[in-house]
């Protein structure tokens, strides 16, 4: 039997392997960079510069990237990543909770075949193994669903609504939020950095660029994007935590901007629900690009 997931990609029969990276073990360091900090502080440091000057300066990050360039790769060409001990727990504990419902979409029809290990055993291959696996028998609502109990339980109890009294919708929150989305989620989706976006017609900084999403460029699929992390994303920050945000990826260049305090569109208004699968680099159609 097989599942149609995604934007024309389907699921089905054996499970498929994740696009091979060209990541390492060793240790990396993470700088912030902006105006008013200099490149080479400790970590520490240098978040609390960008924690406390991000509505003044132009701030960015740039962590574990091992091309020459300390920029993503070329697009066509899979980015060499550094991933050090603090990436690598990041993975592991996001993947060990998704492991366990890539396990029960599939165990009545193919036995219990999760990846399984330690917390240090996943790499961010196994972390988008582990993503596809849950995509498999699942229809896109399932999908999103699935990331929103993920991220629940990531969190102590009560926490939305804490957030939701530290952080109102408003300028501040917004900017602040932005802010730290550059260090806390450069493991996952690569480097970005702080820009200026419009907001209910004011100019704020409470906008995220990512350059190359790393786990768009490493599924290569479409429905990972829009269903496991865009959609789902969204959702939590807008109705959980009482935060508006909108994401709007770019299939393109595979970058995506993040809008905080912007009202997502409906689903079935959102132009990423129209974007065709990528042909050439989805494994889900058994060819890949990488």
């Amino acid at each position: 039997m097989e599942a149609v997931v995604g934007f024309g990609c389907s699921i089905g029969g054996a499970p498929h392997r994740p696009l091979a990276t060209n990541s390492s073990s060793s240790s990396s360091s993470c700088f912030i960079v902006g105006r008013g900090s200099r490149r080479g502080t400790t970590p520490a440091a240098g978040i609390i510069n960008l924690i406390t000057t991000t509505t003044t300066t132009t701030t960015s990050i740039t962590c574990g990237i091992a091309e020459p360039s300390g920029e993503p790769a070329p697009l066509g060409q899979k980015t060499r990543y550094k991933d050090g001990l603090l990436e690598k727990m990041f993975m592991g504990l996001f993947a060990r909770k998704m492991d366990k419902y890539s396990s029960s979409s599939s165990s009545s029809s193919q036995g219990n075949n999760n990846i399984g290990g330690g917390l240090l055993d996943y790499d961010y291959d196994k972390f988008v193994e582990v993503s596809k696996k849950v995509m498999q028998g699942r229809s896109r609502k399932q999908q999103q669903q699935v990331v929103r109990e993920v991220l629940l339980s990531m969190l102590p109890p009560g926490a939305p609504a804490q957030f939701r009294k530290l952080f109102p919708p408003t300028k501040w929150a917004e900017e602040f939020n932005a802010a730290l989305t550059v260090p806390f989620f450069h493991w996952l989706v690569g480097p970005s950095e702080v820009v200026e976006v419009e907001v209910n017609g004011e100019k704020q900084r409470s906008g995220v660029h990512i350059k190359k999403c790393r786990y768009l460029e490493n599924s290569g699929c479409v429905g990972m994007c829009v269903n496991m992390c865009k959609i789902p994303t969204q959702d939590f920050f807008t109705n959980e935590f009482g935060l508006p945000l909108t994401m709007i990826p770019n299939f393109e260049d595979m970058s995506c901007e993040m809008i905080y305090g912007q009202t997502p569109p409906p689903i079935e208004e959102d132009p990423a629900m129209l974007q065709p699968c990528y042909t050439t680099m989805c494994q889900f159609n058994g060819k890949s690009q990488f």
